[in-house]
């Protein structure tokens, strides 16, 4: 097997692509080859050494990934050699094969491809969490979406109108916004060319949504908590501008609003059995066309550190994701 191996959380320069062995499942793992594998934003925290997980050295980063089955441990009853699954366990991914946990596989139906498999687990699991769960969407509600034509973002376009919700999707450029719209928003903004608050409040009639979904934090964030409704909810994602921000706690008073946490990792380890059941309805969206993830391209495997710089240049649109 060859792998893109970890030894030195410097950064993607730092890695290394290497031929290892390839490893034996232990109880309670699967050996997985990888057909394909998603980039994700701790993909790349992971090996800067600024991620929560910091697993041990060497590793091989790549978070979520999909493939077959080649070989079983002791103690796995639920999976079989010559199964498609999708899995998202944190490392692993961007090689030609791996070691998974057999209880963080997601058996594929017939007719799911792997390259959306690849790119499914993360982004839906993370927006459903938010929208559904910590949010309380309900239909008929306006959602606020920043960074809307990224991976978590178009997924949460998504979510958001199979909730019934109307959709407010802000992002950085006319094509993005132009994709924003092709998967169903049903209005959007171009931040860099438009005041973020005064065209909310313009699109909202002066009411302001319901929930703001922010992936992205950094400067944006206090234009669109200063934008929220009457007992709206600020959903704290993530913060792939970099900067955190410091939002003045004086507006959740002023508008009765909430500032809600989201971390659907811990939520999926703490609550298990609801987690099971939200990745069941999700599959089962997935199979009505309700949710699709958007693809901005595939790439070899071996060109990792291309695809690092194109994620790099906040050009992506939905996700991208590696193929062997």
């Amino acid at each position: 097997m060859h792998a893109w191996l970890c030894d030195n959380p410097v950064g993607v320069d730092a890695l290394t692509w290497k031929e290892l062995p390839t490893p034996t499942p232990s109880a309670g793992e699967v050996l997985v080859e990888i057909h394909a594998a998603s980039l994700n934003f701790p993909d790349l925290l992971i090996v800067q050494n600024k991620y929560q997980m910091k697993p041990a050295l060497p590793f091989v980063p790549g978070s979520e990934y999909a493939g077959v089955v080649q070989a079983i441990g002791a103690g796995v009853t639920h999976l079989k050699v010559g199964q498609p699954v999708a899995c998202l366990s944190g490392t692993g991914g961007f090689a030609t094969h791996t070691l998974a946990p057999a209880a963080l596989c997601m058996p594929l139906p017939a007719g799911f491809p792997m390259v959306d498999a690849a790119a499914f687990i993360m982004i839906y699991a993370t927006s459903h969490h938010a929208l559904v769960d910590r949010a309380q969407l309900k239909a008929g509600e306006t959602v606020l979406i920043l960074g809307a034509a990224g991976g978590v973002g178009t997924s949460a376009i998504q979510i958001a109108k199979a909730c019934g919700a109307r959709v407010i999707a802000a992002a950085s450029s006319d094509d993005k916004c132009a994709l924003c719209t092709s998967i169903g928003a049903d209005a959007t903004i171009n931040y860099t060319s438009s005041n973020l608050r005064e065209t909310v409040k313009t699109l909202t009639a002066g009411k302001g949504p319901d929930v703001i979904y922010d992936p992205v934090g950094g400067d944006y964030s206090e234009q669109a908590f200063r934008s929220i409704g009457w007992r709206g909810r600020y959903l704290v994602v993530g913060f792939a501008a970099g900067p955190i921000p410091s939002l003045p706690l004086n507006l959740a008073l002023l508008k009765g609003a909430s500032i809600v946490g989201v971390f659907w990792g811990d939520f999926a380890k703490r609550e298990p059995k609801a987690n099971a059941a939200m990745m069941a309805e999700l599959a089962q969206w997935y199979g009505q066309g309700k949710i699709k993830p958007v693809i901005d391209r595939t790439m070899p495997m071996a060109e990792l550190k291309a695809a690092f710089a194109h994620m790099g240049s906040r050009g992506v649109k939905g996700k991208l994701v590696m193929v062997n």
